[in-house]
């Protein structure tokens, strides 16, 4: 097992809206946690037409679905009453606490909840942490908090040898 290996998401994505997610709910999936910022929308702005129609498509599949943000409550509660989706504040990703209290929220557990985000640090580190499927995205915007501009050069080097792991298993 390497260094880096509690950072690696299962899978990537080029975009949250790229996923196959009837793909998912044929494997057995019933819950969806997303982060918000940067992974639905970029960061700070309000739900797209494009979310709100990917979410009721979501629950219309009969997938439960809840935002697990950092964030402060009048940015994730806004983008939730969009989205009509549940939501957690101030999550403290990456601790494991709000993604079991999310899979009590949904009547979910870990093995039938996807996690979908576009951090390695707080987002797939903490849903790893409590061993759901990962989906890392691609950041739907490059203007970031400068924590965040320092967590990404880093996150570069864990990417790599992700990168290089996968193909030196699919090599052999």
């Amino acid at each position: 097992m390497g260094v880096f290996d509690r950072f690696y998401p299962k899978e990537e994505s080029n975009s949250t809206y790229a996923i196959d997610f009837k793909r998912y709910y044929n494997m057995g999936y019933r819950g969806i946690l997303f982060d918000i910022d940067n992974t639905l929308v970029p960061h700070g702005a309000p739900a797209t037409k494009e979310a709100v129609a990917m979410f009721k498509d979501l629950r219309t599949m009969g997938y439960k679905t809840c935002l697990i943000s950092n964030n402060k409550e009048p940015r994730v509660k806004s983008f939730a009453e969009r989205v009509h989706s549940r939501y957690i504040y101030k999550a403290n990703k990456p601790s494991r606490k709000s993604y079991n209290k999310a899979f009590d929220i949904m009547g979910t557990n870990r093995e039938n909840t996807l996690f979908v985000g576009d951090q390695l640090f707080t987002d797939v580190y903490g849903a790893n942490r409590v061993g759901m499927y990962t989906i890392l995205v691609k950041p739907i915007h490059p203007k970031e908090e400068i924590q965040i501009v320092l967590k990404r050069k880093l996150e570069k080097i864990v990417l790599y040898f992700y990168h290089k792991e996968k193909w030196e298993k699919s090599n052999n």
